[in-house]
């Protein structure tokens, strides 16, 4: 059997990841991008963007191991890390399942635990429970993006916990991940529900709500929608209430 590898310095492209190493592997990091601003109070040096990371920024800081993720980050930074004689490990999360693989993966074969955290014990338990939608199963629209237009479209992650909870997206079947949809033609997809998360498009109650007129909106915290990390534990609960604030399917019209 060997022996858990030896990592001292961790740098972490994804948000979501870096919370998970933050919180599952305390005192690994030692930089992080502008966006990762989970867990609070993060103390670590900032590397630039998810898109645009500082390549000979991060070869300074020494690390044992960058963490990434092939939606996330592009190709050609990856490339030059890589280049750069650094070891960076790629994940791919496009399904519930996968995120806790792939979770399992940076911590334990990546950042050297010899168990995974209580956090992702608890992640597994909460998603492992009963679904109990707050009403019959919802048919939603879930834009991601205004000024186009964006939708989640097939094999995404959100769409995943969605249906998991009794949502199904009427552009899971789209050739397209994450497709742009004119409004009008969202409008008219049938669907009951329309799904308006706060990130990366910041939705709020003045601003997507308005362009669905008669369509129950659910405003969700995108951390729970789209991040796979320690946030996991308490999204089925945040997703759940954040649908029963959206209020039951409408009355279909009379002519």
């Amino acid at each position: 059997m060997t022996s858990p590898r030896k990592v001292r310095r961790v740098v972490s492209l994804v948000p979501s990841l870096t919370e998970a190493v933050a919180v599952g592997a305390p005192g690994l990091l030692v930089g992080a991008t502008d966006w990762c601003v989970h867990p609070a109070g993060l103390d670590v040096v900032r590397i630039g963007g998810t898109k645009n990371p500082d390549v000979a920024a991060i070869a300074a800081l020494r690390p044992d191991l960058v963490i990434a993720n092939e939606e996330e980050n592009r190709a050609p930074d990856l490339a030059a890390l890589r280049a750069a004689g650094l070891d960076v490990m790629v994940t791919e999360v496009r399904s519930l399942d996968q995120a806790f693989a792939e979770l399992e993966r940076v911590l334990l074969a990546g950042c050297g635990l010899t168990a995974p955290p209580r956090w992702l014990d608890d992640a597994r338990a909460a998603w492992a429970a009963p679904p109990s939608a707050p009403y019959p199963p919802r048919t939603a629209v879930v834009p991601v993006w205004r000024r186009p237009w964006m939708v989640l479209g097939s094999d995404t992650f959100a769409g995943d916990l969605l249906a998991r909870l009794g949502v199904r997206n009427v552009y899971a079947d789209h050739p397209e991940r994450y497709p742009r949809v004119p409004v009008a033609e969202l409008r008219a997809s049938g669907a009951d529900l329309v799904v308006l998360p706060d990130e990366p498009y910041r939705f709020t109650a003045d601003d997507g709500p308005e362009a669905f007129p008669g369509l129950p909106a659910a405003l969700v915290d995108g951390r729970f929608l789209t991040w796979y990390g320690p946030s996991l534990a308490g999204a089925p609960a945040a997703l759940r209430a954040a649908l029963r604030r959206a209020g039951p399917v409408p009355s279909p019209r009379r002519p």
